[in-house]
């Protein structure tokens, strides 16, 4: 139930109808802001509940343009529209009724506006609502609800996307997979407690060292996937050795007591033993696997052979 007036922009060139305006919509309901200019009522959209436009003494194509600007097409929840149009004026009204905007025909009934408006703006209010409701499941149905970055399907469907947008238009696209070392030990020396904060402060280091265009993911446990688009082997290397240094630099855990190391695998297509998304994340996965047998701590890449090796020697 609304505890306070909606605020409502009139936007009146000639301001001819706001003395009208005042009495009619009172206080109670309506705190009513005023904008002379298309440009002036712009600026304030973002500010008030509703827009009241009268056209007044403006001319068709300005009105018509007006009223375009004030109601974009887009998903985006915008303050609803409401107009004052002459009846003599069906070019304006069909152009409302097309734009989505409420129409109200001049000279108006004082009960049939403050209806009409509260009606209206009531209405965008739930609508509002339940759109951020939308907005806040999708973003709950593609995150980790202990760290926060993307959940492992979430990842999942990206790679595919980002793979085949990578073979469409022939570019790199890139995987890192971070496993952390030993995060058994943290848990049986500390608690659970202990391991789920470190696992939150990992991954925050990784949204740190990477762009906002690359993808953060719980894969699983303690492990993390970095899908890096339009980045070939050696920025992802330049890549992981960034988020190697940033897990072993944290103080983690409780009091910061805790430090941590990470192994990595990073693979990267093009390449001729990649032509499947479920190729590029086994390749990258070996490559974790061999970090771990060799010490970790480390990265290790896919292909293993070094990235520039020397030419061969010309004998004779």
């Amino acid at each position: 139930m609304k505890t306070k007036p909606f605020t409502l922009l009139v936007v009146d060139d000639s301001q001819a109808l706001l003395p009208h305006l005042v009495r009619t919509l009172g206080p109670e309901d309506f705190a009513l802001r005023v904008a002379r200019s298309g440009p002036e009522a712009l600026g304030l959209t973002q500010e008030v509940d509703g827009v009241l436009l009268c056209p007044g003494e403006a001319s068709p194509a300005e009105a018509h343009a007006l009223l375009e600007a004030l109601t974009p097409p887009g998903p985006t929840p915008r303050p609803p529209v409401v107009v004052l149009a002459p009846p003599e004026d069906k070019a304006l009204r069909l152009a409302a009724l097309r734009r989505g905007a409420e129409l109200i025909l001049t000279p108006w009934d004082e009960e049939e506006l403050r209806i009409r408006l509260y009606r209206s703006l009531e209405t965008h209010q739930k609508w509002t609502e339940l759109h951020s409701q939308v907005e806040e499941l999708r973003r709950l149905a593609v995150t980790d609800g202990l760290t926060q970055v993307h959940n492992h399907r979430y990842f999942q469907e990206r790679l595919r996307e980002e793979f085949r947008r990578a073979q469409r238009y022939d570019e790199s696209l890139s995987l890192i997979l971070v496993d952390l070392d030993h995060f058994k030990n943290i848990n049986d020396a500390h608690g659970h407690g202990a391991g789920d904060r470190v696992l939150r402060e990992v991954a925050a280091s990784l949204q740190h060292s990477v762009r906002e265009t690359d993808l953060v993911a719980r894969y699983g446990g303690e492990e993390f996937a970095i899908l890096l688009p339009c980045t070939h082997l050696p920025g992802a290397l330049t890549v992981a050795e960034r988020v190697r240094r940033g897990i072993s630099d944290l103080h983690a855990g409780p009091e910061g007591a805790l430090r941590v190391t990470a192994s990595l695998g990073v693979s990267s297509f093009p390449h001729r033993a990649i032509l499947t998304p479920e190729q590029l994340l086994l390749t990258a996965d070996e490559a974790l696997y061999r970090a771990k047998r060799e010490g970790r701590d480390r990265i290790c890449l896919h292909p293993p052979a070094p990235l520039f090796s020397a030419p061969p020697s010309r004998v004779g």
